[in-house]
């Protein structure tokens, strides 16, 4: 049998293989599984079939490789009126936090009905990839940036086509393939009934996964009308968001003089002055009419940031974010609906911008409405009650990382818009207190006076019983009693607190499941221990070895727990206190070994 066209087959499988696994290599995870087993099973066609079998192989193929392209470049051709609203590539990925390499241009600020305007998309930089794949071009109204306006003419179609948006033939431009482009040129026609002001908002996709959302364009003024305000890009971590204030630079750092007086503070450590102590997390705020004014301060990496929660539970809460971007601040409002990356406001709703950076220390000031329009759904009216969190962390390329430090969250709620308070606030949950303070008894208190008083005390009171035991077992059973209780709340409380397990914990609760459980076993294991004298020597046996297993165990957690960020203790002075204690029930362990063994003659 003759397998040469089995053979060139298989070669021309492999080498789809390949182009598959180059394709899908930005796309999700889903993506980039139901490609890559297509293309294994047009592979495993190629080899030990008959000559007609390859004839329909090769169509099964066609086919497979048809679904494959398809999976990858859902939208290669451009036709993506479905975002036409808010300009999302229906990528099932989140916008690029970097500043857009791209510059959007028109050739006249000023225009009358009926004029054509040439706008240019082109790349800004040479580093990195000097290309984009896919574009789509809208011009809105700068007043009303949810309002298409005008229509669009092409100069390129082999790479530019007109879409339909908003019922309006022509009034958005997108690409017609996924080939690489470094300038798009296109000209917009202004209406008859053109508003006093527009702007062009562009998206542009390099890949499945890396895109930028809504680049706010030029700024375009009618023949006669006021020219509009300057925007500055704002990028996001769900979204380019446009700001129609202009950001500036404060004059002087922030200071702590009036408050509880005519402003509210929120301050980390308490009573600091962010004009002296660089080291000062200070949030504060005072109703101005129908808005309200806050000023954030704290020395970060990235960011520094705060929220609005109706509990002390982070998610669905309205959060504010000033990231460093090199040399400036980006000011935004955002969203989080659980424990996951903000979700930046579109459009901005804040005004008044100002920051400033000096000696590692964000400052930033912003004014936001009281109330707000009702198509801002995830905002917070300021005339209500709140819980404030603080946070701060590092961030790269505008793009938020998870905080550094347990955020510290005010003591009971505040009222945004009444009466000025000097606020207090804890960066440790009452629950995660509660935990290392249950454990912390249990098994550096009553644990080791139970274990002590089970090894050194048989011999005292001989003659004394309570409830028909002997004293020293009953003081024993008492405590190891209260041990395995404290360490059952304990234990829960944690769950509670997270919800769940908790995955940034490292080790330490993995370790404090293995605690939980031989703590339960030991009471078992006492509970059944025979009486006949050999058959007790082995289970007593086995009941130390359990017993050293634990509390080597034990101290490990311990050590590893006073670390958790969610405790927030002094690094240095914990573990210091921690070890003197494990010292002092070693040493008090030996003292009365050596004592009971008659080496120290003291007493009886």
């Amino acid at each position: 049998m003759n397998y040469e066209h089995e053979v060139k087959f298989y070669i021309f499988c492999q080498l789809k293989v390949v182009a598959c696994f180059l394709q899908v290599y930005h796309a999700t995870t889903t993506c980039f599984s139901n490609t890559w087993i297509a293309c294994q099973i047009i592979s495993g066609f190629a080899v030990n079939i008959y000559s007609l079998q390859v004839l329909m192989n090769m169509r099964i193929a066609l086919l497979l490789l048809s679904v494959c392209s398809e999976t990858v470049f859902c939208f290669s051709h451009g036709k993506v009126e479905v975002a036409c609203g808010d300009m999302t590539p229906q990528h099932d990925s989140d916008p690029s936090t970097k500043h857009p390499p791209f510059n959007i241009i028109a050739d006249k600020s000023q225009f009358s009905p009926g004029d054509e305007i040439k706008v240019t998309l082109s790349m800004a930089s040479s580093e990195g990839k000097h290309y984009f794949k896919g574009f789509l071009i809208e011009a809105r109204n700068a007043g009303d940036l949810n309002e298409i306006v005008g229509s669009f003419k092409l100069i390129s179609p082999d790479i530019s086509q007109l879409l339909k948006c908003d019922n309006k033939e022509g009034s958005a431009v997108s690409h017609t393939s996924d080939s690489h482009k470094t300038e798009v040129q296109v000209i917009w026609v202004a209406p008859s009934d053109s508003p006093s002001s527009v702007q062009f908002l562009v998206t542009v996709a390099r890949g499945y996964k890396e895109f930028w959302v809504k680049i706010p364009g030029p700024v375009l003024s009618q023949n006669g009308a006021a020219p509009p305000p300057q925007t500055t890009f704002g990028g996001s971590i769900g979204a380019q968001t446009t700001q129609t204030t202009t950001s500036t630079i404060l004059s002087r750092s922030f200071t702590s003089e009036g408050c509880g007086g005519s402003k509210s503070c929120l301050r980390d450590p308490e009573g600091c002055d962010p004009q002296n102590d660089t080291a000062c997390h200070f949030l504060s705020f005072s109703a101005l009419g129908s808005s309200v004014m806050f000023e954030l301060s704290g020395p970060a990496e990235g960011y520094v940031s705060f929220a609005l929660s109706q509990d002390k539970w982070m998610g669905n809460d309205d959060v504010y974010l000033c990231i460093r971007d090199t040399d400036r601040v980006d000011i935004k409002a955002a969203y989080v609906s659980g424990r996951t990356h903000p979700i930046i406001s579109s459009p901005n709703i804040l005004k008044g911008i100002a920051w400033r950076l000096s000696d590692g220390v964000i400052q930033c000031s912003f004014c936001r409405d009281i109330h707000l329009p009702p198509e801002n759904l995830n905002r917070f009216d300021l005339d209500q009650m709140y819980y404030l969190f603080m946070a701060h962390g590092r961030a790269e390329d505008g793009r938020t990382h998870r905080h550094d430090h347990q955020p510290l969250i005010s003591t009971y709620p505040a009222g945004i818009t009444g009466p000025p308070e000097d606020l207090t606030g804890s960066r440790s949950p009452l629950l995660i207190k509660y935990h290392g303070a249950f454990m912390l008894i249990a098994w550096t208190s009553t644990v080791s006076a139970g274990v002590i008083m089970a090894r050194y005390f048989k011999p005292d009171w001989p003659e004394r019983n309570i409830l028909g035991q002997k004293v020293w077992f009953q003081l024993h059973r008492m405590l190891m009693t209260i041990t395995v209780l404290l360490t059952l709340v304990g234990f829960v409380l944690p769950f509670m607190y997270r919800g769940g397990w908790s995955k940034r914990a490292g080790i330490h609760p993995y370790l404090g499941c293995v605690v939980m459980a031989l703590a339960v076993i030991q009471p078992v294991m006492a509970l059944f221990r025979p009486a006949v004298p050999e058959i007790l020597a082995v289970c007593v046996i086995k009941h130390c070895h359990n017993q050293a297993v634990c509390f080597h165990d034990l101290v490990v957690t311990i050590f590893l727990g006073i670390h958790q960020q969610a405790l927030s203790l002094p690094a240095p002075w914990s573990t210091g206190v921690l070890a003197f204690i494990v010292v002092w029930f070693v040493l008090a362990d030996l003292v009365l070994e050596v004592h009971r063994r008659g080496f120290l003659p003291i007493g009886q």
